[in-house]
């Protein structure tokens, strides 16, 4: 049975004016019990940052990317110093909640669960949620949206703000696909989601579990909670799948998407004109507007996608091609 101490956390980090928030990401992990083997601080090409890491923030073992600038870059490295069998990932601007660890540890008791992911709560910064943001795009702010499952559940990929993974599956898969996801600030993402799908199309009796009470949360800037965020998200994550499919074929790569469209979202519509016509509510006609514009935004990104990829310099690696990675094979 995998305990906490069999997992290291790795927080990836990239700009000196989320400090204060890598500091409280850290402290909650580190606020553990059981603890954790190790907190791992991952530095992406800043090395002003990395200094200060290695100076203030004491009981990390940090470390600068040794990849391409980048997310899953910088994921690839934390999960090359890691020393544990399982990595779990906590973005840089979320609190893990008391317990989150133990629950995240504890479906790795079977040897058929790939990686585990928890729930990821929005902490806004008004406050409260603008009143015409859909929970149903909950995802475009990187948390869990209305239509996840409510209970530990199987699903066919993790989230990244609170995820983890075994090190061998990592290691098996050659990482995540550097060139894919987020660098810096560029709002584009699924690197965790091809991660998955690669991982359990070849580990094919596996499977990825989402435990719901594994719960963090994820800070949402006031530049986040607007329109123009939620359009560039929505046309980012469209491209993103595009690249997805490429990678891992349009039937695993939308399946979840399918469901999402044919249920979640005309539910949400509906709720949100019920609650304009029965509640007196009228947010409720944006919330259903927002929903319907970002579906179709998104379904814009994914044929944006789809063209580039027919362009030679479009074209992302496919599975017949190896996955370069720096992360060693043999765990300390």
């Amino acid at each position: 049975m995998t305990s906490p101490a069999d997992v290291s956390v790795v927080v990836c980090t990239y700009a000196d004016r989320r400090w204060p928030q890598l500091v409280e990401a850290v402290s909650s992990a580190q606020r553990q019990a059981p603890a954790a083997r190790e907190v791992v601080v991952v530095v992406d090409h800043n090395p002003g940052l990395l200094a200060r890491v290695r100076a203030e923030l004491g009981g990390v073992v940090a470390v600068g990317n040794r990849e391409q600038r980048g997310l899953a870059g910088a994921r690839n490295t934390g999960t090359a110093v890691a020393t544990s069998r399982v990595v779990a990932f906590l973005d840089d601007d979320a609190v893990a909640a008391e317990g989150w660890l133990g629950l995240l540890a504890a479906p790795y008791r079977s040897p058929e669960v790939l990686g585990v992911g928890g729930r990821i709560d929005p902490l806004w910064a008004a406050g409260r949620r603008p009143r015409c943001f859909p929970p149903e795009f909950d995802w475009v702010v990187g948390c869990t949206y209305t239509g996840m499952p409510e209970r530990a559940s199987t699903v066919r990929n993790l989230i990244g703000a609170n995820m983890s993974l075994r090190r061998d599956v990592l290691v098996a898969t050659g990482g995540f696909r550097v060139g894919m996801g987020r660098v810096g600030a560029r709002p584009v993402g699924c690197e965790e989601t091809e991660l998955c799908i690669r991982a359990a199309q070849r580990f094919r009796t596996g499977h990825f579990v989402y435990e719901p009470r594994a719960r963090v949360l994820h800070r949402v800037p006031p530049e986040r909670a607007g329109w123009r965020y939620f359009r560039a998200r929505c046309m980012a994550e469209g491209y993103s799948k595009a690249l997805v499919t490429g990678s891992v074929g349009r039937g695993d790569g939308l399946s979840s998407e399918r469901e999402y469209a044919l249920r979640a979202l005309p539910a949400g519509v509906a709720r949100g004109v019920g609650d304009a016509l029965r509640r007196g509510d009228p947010a409720g006609l944006g919330r259903g507007a927002a929903i319907a514009a970002g579906l179709a935004l998104t379904t814009a990104g994914y044929l944006a996608g789809s063209v580039a990829q027919r362009l030679p310099a479009g074209r992302l690696p496919s599975l017949t091609d190896p996955v370069p990675s720096t992360i060693p094979r043999s765990v300390a």
